[in-house]
């Protein structure tokens, strides 16, 4: 798969995913398999004020390559100096626009997958950061949802903008705003937007991929050019590995027993310490990790709690040495889902938002604020 001038080996993208996605999360998972690996979302208008968190996000080790960034913004200005900073400053070698975040303090400002229903805005902040990035060769891709609800989508229309204003790919997640993490992704609607847009632009599909299989049944069904792996690499960064024996056409996957798990946790926790400058910062980032990695293993209550709450990495050896190593895979209970599930939930929207496909004068300060909360990442 070809994003631009970026050739593949593997058609497998890392989604961004804040507070995980970060450089020892990427680094572990590139140790296991190719692809594209992005970067935690980073609000547009952070990045040009340089706070130090967002320099931190979009930082990039040498062995990176190539360098995805995702950005989020609102306004067509912020968003193209952004892309600008990117560029001139050599930042990435791919850039991502995020119009796919459904979080409510997003949304209800008219942000993430709210915004696409705007189509003028949609438009004006797909255009400009394309031309910003062409200016260095840079290709610019878009993740977005289907649309807010069942009764308002937008990802045929958005689509089509998309490519013509000359992005390099598309990633669809088969979910609306109102869906969040619920039910199943539809997979339908990746088939829909690929025969909508052709092979005029690769589109990606994002959704309910757990497993290697899932992936290869998802670009058979659906006809898409690559898949983007999000909740499924929690806690299995090796899900990478199998992804490209899946894709060399192997039947070989990875099945790690208690022991591989416990040093692949260790090995997170010590990219995590030298990714923060700081053992303590980076063990407790760790914890949110431990539930993931260990589903369907035989790790009672007592040891997971304390695995969630240590302080170094000494602690952290010393409870990992204390597991059963040799217990095996515990198959099916160890694969699924995981992470965010959450029930179907109407919306926050500004109000009126749904009145209108333009946008409004009087809504575009407020819209600027829908960065505000998420600013620095």
């Amino acid at each position: 798969m070809r994003i631009g001038p970026i050739e593949l080996s593997s058609p497998v993208v890392l989604a961004p995913m804040a507070g995980i996605t970060n450089t020892a999360f990427r680094r572990l998972c590139r140790e296991y398999g190719a692809g594209l690996y992005v970067t935690e979302m980073v609000t547009s208008r952070a990045l040009v004020e340089r706070s130090p968190k967002s320099m931190r996000i979009i930082h990039h080790e040498p062995y990176e390559t190539p360098r995805s960034v995702q950005l989020y913004g609102v306004d067509p200005v912020t968003i193209g100096q952004a892309v600008r900073m990117l560029v001139e400053e050599d930042r990435a070698d791919h850039i991502d626009l995020n119009f796919g975040c459904p979080v409510p303090k997003v949304t209800r400002k008219g942000g993430g997958s709210a915004l696409p229903w705007k189509t003028d805005l949609f438009t004006a902040i797909v255009t400009t950061a394309v031309r910003e990035a062409s200016r260095g060769g840079i290709p610019l891709t878009i993740k977005m949802r289907k649309g807010i609800d069942a009764d308002h989508l937008t990802y045929l229309e958005a689509g089509r903008i998309a490519r013509d204003a000359g992005v390099a790919a598309i990633t669809l997640h088969g979910r609306t705003t109102a869906d969040l993490y619920s039910g199943q992704a539809d997979w339908d609607a990746i088939a829909r937007l690929k025969d909508h847009l052709g092979d005029t632009v690769p589109v990606l599909g994002n959704g309910d991929i757990f497993a290697a299989e899932d992936a290869l049944e998802m670009m058979r069904t659906t006809g898409c050019d690559g898949v983007v792996i999000g909740r499924g690499c929690q806690g299995r960064p090796w899900l990478f590995g199998d992804l490209a024996h899946a894709f060399a056409g192997s039947e070989e996957r990875i099945r790690p027993d208690l022991g591989a798990v416990a040093d692949a946790v260790h090995t997170h926790g010590v990219y995590l310490a030298e990714y923060y400058g700081d053992e303590f910062y980076g063990v407790r980032d760790l914890r949110k990790h431990i539930a993931w990695y260990f589903k369907g293993y035989p790790v009672g209550g007592e040891a997971r709690r304390a695995l969630a709450m240590v302080s170094s990495l000494a602690e952290l050896r010393e409870h990992l040495d204390g597991l059963d190593r040799s217990a095996p895979y515990p198959g099916r209970d160890a694969e699924g889902s995981r992470g965010r599930t959450t029930r179907p939930k109407r919306p926050h929207l500004p109000e009126g938002w749904l009145d209108s496909r333009v946008m409004e004068e009087s809504r575009r300060a407020d819209l600027a604020l829908a960065e505000l909360d998420v600013s620095g990442g």
